[in-house]
């Protein structure tokens, strides 16, 4: 199973994209699973290393250059969110699903 993790500002939008997208990823048989969290538990998520793909939401890009580094020191990948995919509704969950399937 592929894990990705979504860092937010408070948590709150993000698990639901992680629970939506987690259950679109279910009925397209695909063994991808998502969780979220603050940003500021990034930086401790990203070193521990326990997801495949981090994902930082559109309120927390002044985080992803710093996230990034670590990511790259870790050899993960974190990559920024685009609003079109932070939207839960099926078109926003279907685009955060491509996000994460390309980059994973």
């Amino acid at each position: 199973m592929k894990k990705a993790l979504i860092i937010c500002a408070a948590g709150m939008s993000s698990s639901m994209m992680a629970k939506k997208t987690t259950d679109y990823f279910k009925t397209q048989n695909k063994d991808i699973e998502m969780d979220a969290i603050t940003a500021t538990e990034g930086e401790e998520a990203i070193r521990d290393g326990n997801f495949d793909l981090y994902l930082v939401s559109p309120q927390t890009t002044m985080y992803l250059e710093g996230f990034q580094k670590i990511g790259q020191e870790v050899d993960k990948p974190v990559v920024s969110i685009p609003f079109n995919a932070y939207i839960p509704i099926p078109m926003g969950i279907e685009k955060m699903a491509k996000l994460v399937e390309e980059n994973i």
